[in-house]
């Protein structure tokens, strides 16, 4: 008979424990360490957060080395598309999820969904290294740059009147990308509807699904302007991070003012889990037991994001124990 979800959270820490205690002391046969689960565990979604759900993987493999979770990224909304055909069994996701996505996934079936936060992000603007003439931006000035009033747009002054006259060569995420999502609700939705615009982005610059490719065409123009999830921006070479100016003064992105929300363009991070497969598939199960609790305690701030604070993290793993599903 299936034990209680809390019984399963403790197990498994205390196996990831005893595996750990094991390896220690030399601790012999690695059969020692196998948790007689078995299965797979199928994940797609957000770039963003498909670091730390792999970095989980890692960690579970060695507390569950028979279940084999695949990890898939080619961004938030295409992951809850193939979420809402029941293709995966977690949808990783750097935004929360869309009424009309959560229709369709109810419209399919797919109704019992546990919402989870498993950390924090903040979106990094990002120039070449080589630009040192822009010190700030404000979210106006990213309106008149990114917005959609700036379609055909050559150079950052035409665009932002008082930038410097120079190539504005623009790298971001796709319509795919949580990152894109997030960044047009955080920075340029409130300014589109003052404008009477659509809120989106200009179509006329460079998207990609990658954040690495973002990264690359942020560094191939001494001119260049992108955004991308600060974990990814945050240790890359031959760009520069911009402080950005959301109505309380230029504050640069760290660790420090993203987990404060010091820093203007900040978002959580999450996982949406398909509930009736848990109760089926034992390795799912297990693999969020492990999520909500290592996961959120070492594979979070081991990949560049912030980790929840302990009543956030207490929130979430409480979630799950109780299986609370979104309505």
């Amino acid at each position: 008979m299936r034990h209680s979800k809390l019984q399963a959270v403790k197990w498994l820490v205390a196996l990831a424990a005893l595996v750990v205690v094991t390896a220690a002391c030399g601790g012999g046969d690695d059969s020692s360490s196998g948790s007689g689960i078995s299965g797979e565990v199928l994940i797609s979604g957000s770039s963003t957060v498909e670091p730390i759900s792999i970095r989980v993987a890692e960690l579970f493999e060695d507390v569950a080395p028979d279940v084999r979770v695949t990890v898939d990224g080619p961004g938030t909304g295409d992951g809850f598309k193939l979420f809402c055909e029941g293709q995966t069994d977690i949808s990783d996701a750097s935004r929360q999820i869309k009424p009309a996505e959560k229709q369709t996934c109810f419209d399919n079936g797919i109704s019992n969904i546990v919402e989870l936060k498993v950390g924090v992000d903040g979106i990094a603007v990002m120039t070449n290294a080589a630009n040192q003439t822009i010190e700030c931006l404000s979210f106006p000035q990213l309106y008149d740059l990114i917005g959609p009033n700036a379609q055909g747009t050559t150079t950052w002054v035409q665009a932002s009147p008082g930038l410097p006259d120079v190539p504005l060569d623009i790298f971001g995420p796709g319509e795919e990308s949580g990152t894109f999502d997030s960044f047009v609700e955080i920075v340029l939705e409130d300014l589109a509807e003052e404008s009477g615009a659509e809120a989106t982005t200009r179509p006329d610059y460079s998207p990609s699904g990658d954040d690495n490719v973002i990264l690359q065409g942020i560094q191939s123009s001494n001119t260049s302007l992108g955004w991308v999830g600060f974990a990814f921006a945050v240790n890359a070479s031959d760009v520069r991070l911009i402080p950005i100016d959301g109505g309380d003064g230029c504050v640069t992105p760290t660790a420090e003012t993203i987990a404060s929300n010091e820093y203007p363009i900040s978002r959580d991070l999450w996982i949406y889990v398909n509930a009736d497969n848990a109760e089926t598939n034992p390795a799912l199960e297990a693999y969020v037991d492990f999520y909500v609790n290592e996961g959120l305690a070492t594979a979070t701030g081991e990949v560049g994001y912030v980790a929840l604070t302990p009543e956030s993290q207490s929130s979430t793993q409480d979630r799950w124990i109780n299986r609370t599903t979104i309505n």
